[in-house]
């Protein structure tokens, strides 16, 4: 059985987090869930361990406690009433030594844990009576089948320990290679099939994954391509549980009744690129026959009815291993630094990406999240090459995720992914599917930290004149004094441009009090954050860089001096 969802390791204790290390490197996705206060460097930090365990299990997460199996059982008690549903739920010991499957016989529990056990080189406290005396676990086939009638499975099991024999009809090699009392002649049979079947209580079906739908560019709506699809199977007696995959050309991969298909079939899309179907259409196959010949390696079993076609494969079918996902890109925020600015959206992205791109800095704070992904390091002026290599990532089928810190779509990688889009637009990126998640933009983490500066109108200037001449940036600044914004200034100061702040302020001055409030913010969220107060007259080169974002009051900005020396800042909502 394929763990179609990715674990969660729950550790109560630092001593446990090199075991969960251990055991996520076979688990691709994994997370490690750490008791606040008690654990460091895990991928997310709960202070309620029943809360916390509870919200996973009925979010059908498997869960994978490094515990005693009493504390997890008496834990999730009250929420145990369907065993079809359950997800797996092991527990294993602080050293390794002992790998116990608790729950979720029925999706992988025994599998799972067999593979952890794997790691440490020790048996699974397998108990299941059939799976020990068979060497296989029938309510749970591997990847590539289905079992079409478990309700009659419990029955026919006890049979089986019980002394009945059973006859296979089909071929499947982890049935014949079991220790399954396999006789011609006996009263129950296996029957592995690709076809409609009506199972009866002494016959279990197996559907092998051996179909392939192939479906090339159309026009036709969603709901009329998935109707087409469901008739092509039941003209041709097809068990819809057989289906491996949906396949299509690379370029009908923005086609929405494709992930319409695959979706309603619970199959993934895969793609082939035009070199990879060459060959077979010039030998007169339409798109649509190209891609399920391609899939399937046959076109013994060919089906076609226009833009779709159905092959079937002699034996069953791994669609990771065939062509290519449709590639993705999305452009993340990670916050101004603190890994607990960073949103539940992003961290999900960053959690199933398979590389990441990104300045250094960047991708360093992604911290734990970053592990097991391919890493694109570059340095931070070479936005555009940055760009680039993340499109020609994803458009390989890759799931990319450029880095940005504070918001993505604020001075950062967001525009420089479609400015690229728009100025060197290649064909093999038109497939791709981009996404931007936002995240907690540097002035508002040093809004936050002082008070609440930005309570009005405001607007934002980047003092850097790399990409615009300062002719524009100073018509900016006039513009905002004259309307009396609050400015948030970024990129105030580098190395090499010092001038600049000096001069916006010198405009400002012309428009505003001397004793107008300036927040500086510095490393936000990160080690030797400071966060200081001075005024506009103060205001110069040598209290800021790269890392500070400067926040300027407007002549309604206030400061107030709190009775703990502390001081606030605020624009008020009202003019008066």
């Amino acid at each position: 059985m394929m763990i179609k969802v990715a674990p969660a390791v729950i550790v109560l204790g630092q001593n446990s987090v090199t075991v969960a290390r251990k055991i996520i490197s076979v688990l691709p996705g994994a997370t490690i869930y750490g008791l606040a206060g008690r654990t460091c460097e895990v991928d997310v930090s709960f202070t309620n361990f029943g809360e916390t365990l509870r919200e996973l299990f009925a979010e059908g997460t498997p869960l994978i406690g490094i515990c005693a199996a009493g504390i997890l059982i008496r834990t999730l008690a009250p929420m145990i009433s369907d065993k079809r549903q359950e997800p797996p739920v092991l527990a294993v010991a602080e050293d390794g030594s002992a790998v116990v499957p608790l729950l979720g016989g029925l999706n992988g529990v025994n599998d799972l844990a067999r593979r952890i056990a794997e790691v440490f080189d020790v048996q699974a406290a397998i108990t299941t009576t059939g799976d020990i005396r068979f060497r296989t676990a029938l309510l749970s086939p591997p990847p590539g089948y289905h079992l079409a009638n478990p309700d009659d499975a419990k029955k026919f099991i006890s049979d089986l320990l019980a002394g009945a024999r059973v006859k296979l009809e089909g071929v499947a090699p982890w049935l014949s290679n079991s220790q399954l009392p396999i006789d011609p002649d006996g009263d129950l049979t296996i029957r592995i099939s690709d076809r409609l079947v009506t199972p009866t209580p002494n016959c279990l079906v197996y559907h092998p994954a051996t179909v392939a739908i192939a479906i090339s560019d159309t026009s036709a709506a969603e709901d009329d391509v998935l109707t087409s699809v469901r008739q092509l199977l039941t003209d041709a007696e097809i068990a819809p549980a057989s289906v491996a995959g949906v396949f299509a050309p690379i370029s009908a991969a923005v086609n929405r009744a494709i992930s319409a298909v695959a979706n309603a079939l619970g199959v993934p899309a895969r793609f082939f690129t035009p070199n990879q179907l060459k060959s077979l259409l010039s030998q007169g196959y339409s798109p649509a026959q190209a891609a399920a010949v391609a899939a399937t390696g046959t076109s013994e079993q060919l089906i076609s009815s226009l833009p779709i076609a159905i092959a079937i494969s002699p034996q069953p079918i791994e669609p990771s291993t065939i062509g290519q996902s449709r590639g993705r890109l999305a452009v993340i925020g990670t916050g101004p630094g603190s890994s607990q600015w960073m949103s539940p959206e992003v961290k999900e992205i960053l959690k199933s990406a398979t590389d990441l791109v990104g300045y250094k800095t960047y991708l360093d704070l992604v911290g734990n999240l970053s592990h097991g992904k391919r890493r694109h390091d570059s340095d931070n002026r070479e936005e555009e090459a940055r760009a680039k290599m993340a499109l020609d990532l994803a458009a390989e089928g890759r799931y990319v995720v450029v880095v940005s810190s504070g918001d993505p779509g604020i001075y950062a990688m967001a525009t420089a992914i479609f400015e690229v889009l728009d100025r060197h637009a290649k064909p093999e990126w038109d497939s791709i599917d981009i996404h931007v998640a936002p995240g907690i933009s540097a002035m508002q983490a040093a809004a936050a930290a002082i008070g609440a500066p930005l309570g009005h109108d405001f607007c934002t200037i980047s003092l850097s004149d790399i990409l615009k001449p300062w002719s524009i940036i100073e018509q900016r600044i006039v513009a905002a004094a004259q309307a009396d914004f609050v400015i948030a200034f970024y990129n105030p100061v580098s190395k090499e441009r010092t001038w600049q702040l000096t001069e916006a302020r010198n405009i400002l001055l012309r428009y505003r009090t001397p004793d107008t409030p300036v927040v500086l913010a510095r490393n936000l969220g990160r080690p030797g954050q400071k966060v200081t107060v001075v005024t506009l007259e103060q205001l110069a080169p040598a209290v800021a860089d790269m890392r500070t974002v400067i926040l300027v009051g407007s002549s309604k900005t206030r400061k107030i001096k709190r009775s703990d020396g502390s001081i606030s800042v605020y624009t008020p909502r009202r003019y008066t």
